[in-house]
């Protein structure tokens, strides 16, 4: 044993030993760490892409989204999505096309908000959008958010109806109108979401929300009523909570004929 640690010295101190020895080291490190890299670089890593080409402002549903083996090379730059769960139900930038078989890039995948108010009015055929004039008091300290449900009440003062005939009244009328009316968008003076950014206080200006033909004439019957002093106001209430939202309707056939009776129909 002695005679062995005696030449392990001497092999030590021979300074020509010990760079031979320095370079083998070397080489294996750089072979080894090379081989990592290069298996790193080309062992493929399973990630979401369009399965059908999603046009901007669309929802990216579930159905729409594959997924499948790349190089890790591929997308080393970090551009693109790696988990399906941060892009299933975001949406396609309003100035981007996915086309079919791309990667999701982070540029062309936001939050709804992120979105212009005008491509996610999304309402029913036959609907007609309607555009309430509110504040931050009338909207309960701007509480009144999209995607909530409200109902719309209306309030008359100062005159009744008899057959064709109005006449003064001291008299206040407050009844509700419509019932679960889903609010599409909550804008300010601007025309510009009040909801995009949180970190910026906007005071609300105007409620937009779709409705049937026959109801859009109604509101606006009731809106621009000259005889009669009239306001509409909005009320929220927890209808989006429930899982089956109720449908819109009409709450009162004798406000709508209080309405109608002052004013003239029109096809």
């Amino acid at each position: 044993m002695g005679n062995l640690n005696v030449t392990i010295r001497k092999i030590l101190s021979n300074k020509n030993t010990v760079t031979v020895l320095g370079v083998v080291a070397a080489v294996f490190v750089l072979y080894f760490g090379y081989n990592n890299r290069v298996k790193k670089a080309i062992t493929p890593t399973n990630v979401p892409y369009a399965k059908e080409t999603i046009k901007p402002g669309a929802q990216i549903t579930e159905d729409m989204i594959g997924t499948k083996n790349v190089s890790r090379e591929t997308i080393s730059d970090g551009f693109a999505y790696t988990d399906i769960n941060e892009v299933k139900n975001k949406y396609a930038n309003a100035d981007s096309v996915i086309p079919k078989g791309s990667l999701f890039y982070k540029r062309s995948v936001v939050e709804k908000s992120q979105l212009p108010d005008e491509i996610i009015y999304d309402y029913p055929e036959g609907y007609v959008l309607y555009y309430m004039n509110v504040s931050t008091e009338t909207t309960y300290g701007n509480a009144i958010y999209p995607g909530n449900y409200i109902d719309i009440y209306l309030k008359a003062q100062n005159a009744s109806a008899e057959g064709e005939n109005i006449k003064t009244s001291d008299k206040i009328m407050v009844g509700k109108l419509l019932e679960n009316v889903k609010v599409i968008a909550v804008n300010d003076s601007n025309g510009n979401n009040v909801f995009a950014d949180i970190d910026e206080k906007k005071s609300p200006s105007t409620l937009i929300f779709a409705v049937p033909q026959e109801y859009y004439i109604l509101l606006n019957k009731a809106k621009y009523l000259r005889s009669v002093s009239t306001t509409l106001i909005p009320v929220p209430t927890a209808e989006s909570l429930k899982d089956d939202p109720g449908d819109l309707k009409l709450s009162s056939e004798e406000l709508k004929n209080y309405i109608n009776s002052i004013t003239v129909w029109t096809e």
